[in-house]
């Protein structure tokens, strides 16, 4: 006799993992969002001094990377979640608020995780799609809230699109919500956004809505992706609490703790990553544009385009990884027909372009 497992595991669709880590050095990872950047050798010094004292586990507090936090966006350390990851917050804020009966309103498409919340809770999803601009309708997702709604998730911006949307449409749009509805504004890409203006404009929304947590990550624009350290910056201490009240203890290793709070010291050094990266994503949409193809007005570390059909899409993400590329094909990401394409170094992006200028 099989066991006998649980009905969510049928429901939990799995998560569309990159392909790659097999084939070798010479290859351009441009499938998993990942910073080109290496860690700076103060953060990685950080990370082996406490190697040491990993003999015991980590201060279940988390004070120093939680008050470090605080003190960089003025806001309580009661306040602040942290996680292996931002998916191990969204994962946990799901546990916590939704179960069979309960509803979860997000854009689709969108970060591939949020429909693993309903399907392990039981409760009903939501999709809303994106408009025209491969953006956020948050008109039409506003009209989709009800008394069973929970949660509603807004990527900004957004996986797999790259676009957002500005700080005077998510204000309308909260002012719309019920206090009984959580929201989580999803900022993993935050730092590349010029739509945003900078990385504390959406903080003192937690001011006036204490339904509202803003998910944030040291994967991308710190360069931390393989620590996995994330944080979410709550609008009232229950809301943290309940994350915390749902997971296992000891969420966050010593070393990932420590380089973050080494990351936090080096602001210029983000900003230098992020000035180079944006520079980048301008060349690599140029380059699309001027073979043909559509772009999105990208805000983040990636650019998302439209092939000239979805039948080609499998023959271009085989010839670019013959040619030494992987990309992630959007038929694993919602939206058959295009190619999420993180933007790497100056040499990955040429070998990128020249690649796709070959196949299209």
């Amino acid at each position: 006799m099989a066991i006998e497992f649980a009905d969510r595991i049928r429901r939990i669709p799995a998560y569309p993992l990159a392909a790659g880590y097999d084939l070798g050095d010479d290859m351009a990872m441009l499938a998993s969002n990942e910073a080109c950047f290496a860690p700076s050798s103060e953060v990685l010094k950080a990370a082996i001094a406490v190697m040491a004292g990993t003999h015991r586990y980590p201060d279940p507090s988390y004070r120093p990377l939680r008050q470090a936090l605080a003190d960089r966006y003025g806001i309580p350390r009661e306040r602040i979640a942290l996680g292996n990851g931002s998916c191990d917050i969204l994962l946990s804020v799901g546990e916590a608020l939704l179960e069979p009966g309960a509803e979860v309103v997000y854009a689709w498409p969108a970060f591939s995780v949020y429909p693993h919340l309903a399907a392990a809770s039981g409760a009903r999803a939501i999709e809303v799609p994106l408009d025209s601009e491969d953006r956020h309708d948050l008109e039409a997702m506003a009209r989709e809230i009800t008394v069973a709604t929970r949660l509603v998730l807004i990527c900004n911006p957004n996986n797999p699109t790259s676009t957002s949307i500005g700080l005077e449409e998510i204000e309308a749009f909260l002012a719309k919500v019920p206090p009984h509805v959580c929201v989580i504004l999803d900022e993993a890409y935050c730092e590349f956004a010029l739509v945003l203006g900078d990385t504390y404009a959406s903080v003192g929304l937690l001011r006036q809505h204490p339904n509202l947590m803003l998910l944030r990550t040291f994967s991308k624009a710190y360069g931390l992706a393989g620590m996995r350290v994330g944080y979410g910056l709550c609008g009232s201490d229950n809301l943290r609490a309940a994350v915390d009240q749902v997971r296992q203890p000891f969420y966050l290793n010593v070393p990932a703790q420590a380089a973050a709070v080494e990351a936090l010291r080096h602001q210029d050094e983000v900003e230098r990553r992020v000035t180079h990266t944006v520079a980048a994503r301008i060349a690599v949409t140029d380059g699309l544009r001027a073979i043909g193809l559509w772009v999105a007005e990208s805000d983040a570390n990636f650019v998302w385009t439209h092939l000239p059909s979805a039948e080609v899409e499998p023959e271009i993400v085989s010839g670019l990884r013959e040619r030494g590329v992987l990309v992630r094909a959007g038929a694993a990401l919602g939206r058959p027909g295009s190619l999420r394409v993180t933007v790497g170094t100056d040499a990955e992006n040429r070998r990128f372009l020249a690649a796709i200028g070959e196949l299209v």
